[in-house]
This record gives C-alpha cells, sequence and structure tokens, in this order.
C-alpha cells in the first residue's frame, strides 16, 4: 500500500521544544501535516516527532520522504 500524495511540497510547521506531533504517513488524515485517525485500516501508523528546539520546520507533504517526516525534496522526482 502507497501513501496518497497531499501536496508535492513541505508543510511549514512552527513546533514548540518539548511537544510531541504526529505526522500522518498515509495521507488521509483532513489535518495535514498531522494524524487525525484517518489511517484506521490500513497499515499505515502516525510517526511521531518530538520537537528539540522551538522553529519552524518543514514536514514532508508528498509522504515519500527518506528523512521520515521531514522533507527531502523527494517530491520534486514524483
Amino acid at each position: 500500500m502507497k501513501p496518497e500524495i497531499v501536496q508535492k511540497c513541505p508543510f511549514a510547521v512552527e513546533v514548540t521544544e518539548g511537544q510531541t506531533y504526529y505526522w500522518c504517513s498515509c495521507g488521509l488524515s483532513k489535518k495535514q501535516p498531522f494524524c487525525d485517525g484517518g489511517h484506521q485500516g490500513t497499515e499505515f501508523r502516525p510517526t511521531p516527532y518530538k520537537a528539540t528546539e522551538t522553529k519552524t520546520v518543514q514536514f514532508c507533504g508528498c509522504k515519500h520522504s527518506k528523512n521520515g517526516v521531514l522533507c527531502d525534496g523527494s517530491h520534486s522526482s514524483i
């Protein structure tokens, strides 16, 4: 099963140090880039990301990053 491509660019999100965010790995969530339980009935599970500092991070929007939750530019070859 392959994830749905939500968008071919990253989601820039301000994260807060110490907070854990649950990135949607399936592409079915209506609250992108985070999980809302849309993966129910699939093999996908949300991927936790713990912020080590408060800053803007680029969460993967195409769901094909080899960097896990963070964009690695994979969207440019899809």
